[in-house]
């Protein structure tokens, strides 16, 4: 890494007063002198720099300074107990410690290496980063036949320093080919490609979608030495999706060695095939869709104003079916009950799509699942289309609905049908459940009608992997609408084999394959003690502020925890307990004359920071926080809890107890 000359000298002066302060030279002197005296015989009076170092080395001075100039982080320490470091930034400081991967030598693999980016011009002007200084990083994020791996993150720069290098096992699906290790032929029918994600992460740990990409790795099959170099041109996502953002240098490799490559004529013409094979569908269900318009506007004129959306856009500005964005999807040992998984999808982040100017206007992107669970946050449709595709892993029928709130806002969510015909709407942003009743407007005035509790207006269109279904009753409103999904009279329906040709998985290569979910790497219980130190630091600043000491009671703050236990189990499955034992310890711990307040509040971000700022907001909080009183006592607890994909539901207490003196 080359500094410039004015960085140099500010990182020479560092190290200058650094050795100073350790008093190195000094030191230095005395291993010198004692060397001098104890190794080197009378007729050898020249001592060599590397007798020195050695010398230096044996004595542990060398690895003295590096520790204190933060160069190198024993492993060793993260065994030892130490107060738990603020993490306020991605880039580790720890040294990565090297794990043996177990290859299966029967298996064909391709080895994908990054080796750098150049061209990304919006980090042009970008300084480069001081060692230990916090910066905006890039990260980048793979998926190939339901494996997927991370990069390291690297500082953004115009040429990001990305070197890092992927083994992907290649295998065939089909039953009797598992075991067997994939000719050159086989791997050329394999057309999943491999989905990059380039994530920016700035200094506060908010991620942004920077590009995503299909890389077609199959041209190194016709490699010589089955060895390829590749200049990948990434591009802009959203309003963005014409702009380059900047090149990625790939090296792709086969191993072991193709015994046999190729012809480039031969691939070559398998990818003609595929994009003409793929086109084509493409076109016969573009005119199906169009016919299917057609016949639905016929039933009623108004239909044109209704939400019936067959088609979205995606991050890279691609028009695809709405119902290739739906998978049956199945968290393997990650996620344990339906409540559970729409807890976790309404803890993954909210955010609109951003939009280049003014006018208010939505900016319409659903993410494929890849960039959504990268980047840890998305629109409402993002979230439905997930929080369905979990449903219909967990066996039930389940589809995306497409209408409106309060005031004509469009909006999805999701819809199950059970068996005895109870509809349930799932909001995929809160997680909360509502059961639909029906409102028959038929019935004499008399007649109790059921109030709806959800904020749904209309309803124009649901659908799934597998059904698209518009909705061609008098009215479009959701608390008359009648979900009897087979009667054609009410449901109008598309055909299920026009659907399958272009939304199945490998029917087309523009419809990229499901990632599966990955394990949270959040240890909880750090984060949380984490958050908690950070919070009791910021209230014990605002207090000084104030002109207000602080004093805090652990044993109240331990207190806590069982609320914020239950507070999660309730959202988790919408039942409350272990409120009588909470408020039975509180009594206890209260003494008489004493008054007890309590401020709970929930966060989806573990930065604690911007949660305080957000607390101070709240009129009951600031109460809480800066409470001036005989006795005062202040309390604060925080318990994250973890989700897949390193999502976190964190919950915060302020809590105070003080002599009423009124």
């Amino acid at each position: 890494m080359s500094l410039p000359p004015e960085k140099a000298s500010e990182l020479k002066q560092i190290i200058h007063q650094q050795l100073v302060k350790m008093d190195v030279h000094g030191r230095i002197r005395e291993v010198l002198a004692e060397t001098i005296r104890e190794e080197l015989a009378p007729e050898h009076q020249q001592l060599s720099t590397e007798d020195l170092i050695k010398a230096l080395r044996q004595r542990g001075i060398i690895d003295d300074v590096m520790k204190e100039l933060k160069f190198v982080t024993d492993v060793n320490e993260k065994e030892r107990p130490s107060a738990p470091k603020p993490s306020t930034h991605f880039v580790d400081r720890e040294p990565p410690v090297l794990q043996k991967t177990n290859i299966d030598p029967t298996r064909r693999y391709l080895y994908l290496q990054v080796l750098g980016g150049k061209a990304f011009l919006e980090h042009l002007q970008e300084p480069e980063p001081l060692p230990g200084q916090i910066c905006s990083t890039f990260t980048l994020c793979l998926h190939f036949r339901n494996q997927r791996f991370r990069s390291k993150p690297v500082p953004c720069a115009c040429e990001p320093d990305f070197h890092d290098g992927f083994l992907l096992e290649v295998h065939k699906d089909s039953l009797g080919d598992g075991s067997k290790m994939v000719d050159a032929t086989t791997m050329l029918s394999i057309c999943d490609p491999v989905h990059m994600v380039l994530i920016k992460t700035d200094t506060f740990g908010e991620t942004t979608l920077v590009a995503s990409y299909f890389l077609e790795w199959r041209s190194v099959l016709a490699a010589e030495n089955g060895i390829t170099n590749v200049a990948v041109e990434l591009l802009g996502v959203g309003t963005e999706s014409k702009v380059s953002v900047g090149v990625l240098n790939i090296r792709l490799e086969m191993y072991p060695q193709l015994n046999k490559t190729l012809s480039p004529e031969i691939t070559n013409t398998q990818f003609a095939l595929e994009r003409q094979k793929t086109a084509e569908k493409e076109r016969l269900f573009l005119v199906y869709a169009k016919q299917w318009w057609r016949e639905y506007l016929q039933i009623r004129p108004t239909h044109n104003v209704r939400l019936v959306k067959i088609f979205a856009q995606d991050e890279n500005g691609v028009n695809r079916p709405v119902c290739s964005y739906i998978r049956p999807l199945r968290a393997g040992r990650l996620l344990d009950t339906p409540r559970q998984a729409a807890r976790f999808v309404s803890v993954l982040g909210y955010e609109r799509a951003p939009v280049i100017g003014g006018g208010g206007g939505k900016q319409e992107q659903w993410c494929t699942l890849l960039a959504f669970l990268c980047r840890n946050k998305g629109d409402c449709e993002d979230h439905a289309n997930l929080l369905c595709s979990l449903l219909l892993g967990f066996g039930l029928e389940a589809f995306v609905c497409v209408g409106t709130k309060a005031k004509g806002v469009p909006h999805t969510w999701v819809m199950t049908c059970g068996t005895d015909g109870t509809i349930t709407f799932w909001e995929s942003l809160t997680g909360h459940r509502y059961i639909h009743r029906p409102i028959n407007p038929d019935d004499p005035p008399l007649v109790e009608q059921p109030k709806p509790l959800y904020p749904y207006r209309t309803i124009g269109c649901i659908f799934n992997h597998q059904k698209f279904l518009g909705n061609c009753q008098p009215s479009d409103a959701v608390e008359v609408c009648v979900f009897h999904l087979h009667d054609e009279s009410k449901w109008k329906p598309m055909s299920g084999e026009a659907i399958k040709s272009v939304c199945f998985p490998g029917t087309t290569s523009s419809v990229p394959p499901f990632p599966p979910l990955c394990a949270s790497t959040i240890d909880a219980a750090v984060t949380s003690n984490e958050i908690e130190l950070q919070l009791r630091i910021l209230v014990s600043e605002h207090r000084k502020d104030l002109g207000l000491s602080t004093v805090w009671d652990d044993h109240l703050s331990y207190l806590l925890s069982p609320a914020l236990a239950a507070y999660e189990l309730e959202r988790t499955t919408s039942i409350s307990a272990g409120n009588e034992e909470f408020q039975d310890a509180v009594r206890r711990a209260v003494p008489d004359g004493h008054t007890f307040k309590g401020f709970p509040i929930h966060f989806v971000y573990r930065n604690a920071r911007r949660a305080f700022a957000t607390c101070l907001r709240s009129p009951f909080c600031e109460e809480i926080i800066c409470c001036r009183g005989d006795q005062v006592r202040l309390a604060v607890r925080v318990r994250v809890f973890t989700y897949p994909e390193s999502a976190c539901a964190v919950w915060i207490m302020f809590a105070c107890k003080y002599r009423s003196v009124l």
